[in-house]
């Protein structure tokens, strides 16, 4: 990335997405949870900062159509991130990918029956995952 200062800031908001690679975020969430540990990180700095990590390839970037925020995911460590798509448990918010062979079979049903042309990388399928399921079973 061009012109990219190693601050105190991108580093403890890259730290905090690290750590939470499986969820996305919105950039108050982030801002909430970084201000917590570094108090000198004003909410301008974060969005500054989720915007050149997206440029960067280093983030997701997702907008539900009935939601007024971006959501924000960690992706470097998950090459070509954007060229798949996702799952979401509503429940706890783990992101998971999702099979390419499934992927690719659905997106052509699509096409083929509706006349739809999905782009994979910016659809995610809403669900409860296995492990909210079996709680919700309890």
């Amino acid at each position: 990335m061009k012109n990219t200062y190693k601050t105190k800031a991108r580093e403890v908001i890259i730290a905090y997405l690290e750590s939470h690679n499986d969820k996305r975020f919105t950039a108050r969430e982030i801002f909430e949870a970084v201000s917590k540990e570094e108090a000198a990180i004003d909410r301008t700095t974060v969005y500054r900062n989720l915007d050149r990590l997206y440029e960067g390839g280093e983030l997701l970037k997702f907008k539900e159509p009935n939601q007024d925020a971006w959501f924000y995911q960690y992706s470097k460590e998950h090459e070509h991130c954007n060229k798949h798509m996702h799952g979401q448990c509503s429940v706890c918010g783990k992101i998971f990918h999702l099979d390419k062979d499934f992927v690719n079979e659905f997106s052509e049903k699509l096409l083929n029956e509706y006349g739809l042309d999905m782009d994979p990388s910016k659809t995610v399928i809403i669900g409860t995952c296995s492990d909210c399921r079996h709680i919700r079973k309890k």
